[in-house]
């Protein structure tokens, strides 16, 4: 896990980020903050699209960001949503997480700033990686 300040200011980031999200259609904003084992933090929101497929997770637009800047080893990623539950990842981007590992934390977050924490192997288990593909 995180130091204490890295937490909290990986959660603090994931709610910024998700006042930026544009979601016109969905109206279901989500901001998510990637926390790299070099102690930088990523954020990204939700953008959607007319042609509604086009449209990226939050937590994919915050890994490509990363990956963009030469990242590619996380620690932490915290995902916040203006939901009263726990908002979780969607298939789509456990499965992108996934390509960097499954020993990373993922704090999800009620509004409230509420978390609980779970392993991205919990949340993905028997999962296909890279590792995978050299068999």
């Amino acid at each position: 896990q995180p130091p204490q300040e890295h937490l909290q200011l990986l959660l603090h980031r994931s709610r910024e980020a998700k006042n930026c999200a544009y979601c016109p259609y969905s109206r279901f904003p989500v901001g998510a903050a990637l926390l790299t084992a070099g102690g930088e933090i990523f954020s990204g929101c939700n953008v959607e699209n007319a042609c509604y497929n086009l449209g990226v997770c939050a937590e994919r637009t915050a890994i490509q960001k990363a990956i963009s800047e030469g990242h590619t080893s996380f620690r932490a990623m915290a995902i916040a949503s203006d939901m009263g539950d726990f908002i979780t990842p969607c298939g789509a981007c456990r499965q992108v997480m996934r390509e960097f590992g499954t020993d990373w934390d993922i704090y999800l977050t009620k509004a409230d700033g509420t978390y609980i924490v779970k392993r991205l192997e919990e949340l993905l288990p028997f999962s296909f990686g890279p590792e995978d593909l050299k068999k």
